[in-house]
């Protein structure tokens, strides 16, 4: 069977790791987060704990991507560690309820930033039928080279980055002592944080997705730690930047009523707002470009693994004989991300993806012990002090699922645990086919 071949370095690494969880997720939580927490102060706190709360998880990812530095993340740690089941529904989860969605989301925000330039891209189907393009065109690239994707997704990110050094710096500068005070009722305050820090995950979002297509790094045992590890600090003191940078021009109150939309700090400035908003969103855009780029190059690499394994529909395995990239696994599930474009809105998909994602990690974190048990666990990196991590990234996931309770509608939260729940019946369906075509639970034709 054709292999995916190892062609990407470092920098694409890093590359895609920011490109993936820096997009949309600021700009579009930055009003979520201040709605729940009710508090300038409290608001910035939940972004610098969003972001300290992953360094356990970190330091347990770079692990797994050293000890098995294969295509297919959890769907492969969890079927190592002992249950096909489990790995089954870890893919269906993402597949349905948050690597798809994911692109959806980051498409819509993408369409919602342009809004100052053309307002009905805010709310009505033009913002659609944008969104809807920006994935298809995404989704040509990706299928036609993954190099070719990696060097533009490294173009993509250094763009993205100028226009929120350039808002860190300016925030800075109006920065007044009184923009951090001033609050709503401050009882409650921990459920408060707890919920802001929950509504932060979609920001945070994406540093796992890089051992999706671990498989195809380079030198993955020092490539993996290092981009893992030097992206994770650098973004969570970015985002705690531009968090305060966002309190010192944005009046607290117009923040918060800006939720479910793009927020655009330049807006905000009377002395070249009509040209630095429009000069933000634009950038914003090509930032939210990027992030979609990523999330369309590496989500499917888990649905080629597992379709490998006859658990998946078989197209999903198949290798393009010219580009030489699992084009049909890109190809669905850029479809189904653009059907998810045309029903769903941006805060209610937050909401489904969010209860999702933080089920799936406490899954993958959880199987650690077991994996350390097999003797082909190797790492080259290894997490200091890992039962700790364990525990802290467990109970961190655990503890915000309830917050995403509370940050947002139930509805999208509840739509998430039903489509959960369904993967028990499509893990039968598939491990009947799977059984008549002769592969036994490895995956391998029976013999």
């Amino acid at each position: 069977m054709a292999e995916l071949g190892r062609k990407l370095g470092l920098g694409h690494a890093v590359a895609l790791i920011v490109g993936t969880v820096i997009g949309s997720g600021v700009f579009i939580t930055l009003p979520i987060v201040a709605k729940v927490t009710g508090s300038p102060l409290l608001a910035l706190a939940a972004w610098f704990v969003g972001g300290l709360i992953w360094i356990p998880q970190i330091l347990l990812l770079a692990e797994l991507g050293t000890a098995y530095p294969e295509n297919g993340f959890a769907y492969l740690y969890l079927k190592k560690a002992g249950s096909p089941l489990l790995a089954f529904l870890y893919v269906w989860t993402v597949f349905w309820t948050s690597d798809t969605p994911s692109i959806s989301i980051i498409a819509l925000s993408a369409s919602s930033a342009l809004k100052v330039l053309h307002p009905p891209l805010g709310t009505t189907w033009e913002g659609k039928a944008l969104a809807s393009l920006l994935i298809l065109a995404l989704t040509y690239l990706h299928v036609r080279d993954v190099k070719l994707g990696g060097n533009v997704q490294i173009g993509l990110t250094i763009a993205k980055l100028s226009p929120l050094v350039l808002l860190i710096f300016l925030g800075l500068f109006l920065l007044d002592p009184s923009d951090l005070s001033g609050a709503a009722d401050q009882g409650h305050a921990l459920r408060r944080l707890v919920a802001g820090v929950a509504a932060t995950t979609w920001s945070y979002a994406g540093f796992p997705n890089i051992l999706y297509m671990a498989g195809e790094i380079r030198r993955p045992q020092r490539t993996l730690p290092v981009a893992l590890i030097g992206s994770a600090l650098g973004i969570t003191i970015c985002y705690t930047l531009i968090a305060l940078a966002t309190t010192a021009i944005v009046p607290f109150g117009e923040l918060v009523a800006a939720e479910g939309t793009f927020a655009n700090p330049f807006g905000y400035l009377p002395s070249f707002a009509s040209v630095a908003a429009g000069s933000l969103a634009i950038s914003a855009f090509i930032s939210m470009i990027g992030a979609a780029s990523a999330c369309i190059m590496v989500q499917p690499r888990i649905e080629y693994a597992i379709a490998r394994d006859g658990l998946w529909p078989r197209p999903f395995a198949a290798i393009h004989p010219r580009y030489e990239t699992p084009f049909f696994s890109i190809l669905a599930q850029s479809g189904v991300a653009v059907a998810l474009v045309l029903v769903g809105g941006i805060e209610n998909l937050l909401g489904y993806f969010t209860l999702s994602y933080l089920l799936q990690n406490a899954l993958v974190y959880a199987a650690i012990p077991w994996l350390r048990r097999r003797r082909d666990y190797q790492p080259s990196f290894r997490s200091p002090g890992w039962a700790t991590m364990i525990v802290l990234s467990v109970g961190t996931q655990l503890y915000l699922a309830y917050g995403a309770f509370v940050a947002y509608p139930t509805a999208g939260v509840l739509a998430a645990a039903v489509l959960i729940g369904t993967g028990l019946p499509a893990y039968a369906f598939f491990r009947r086919g799977r059984r008549a075509g002769g592969i036994d639970p490895n995956g391998t034709a029976a013999g």
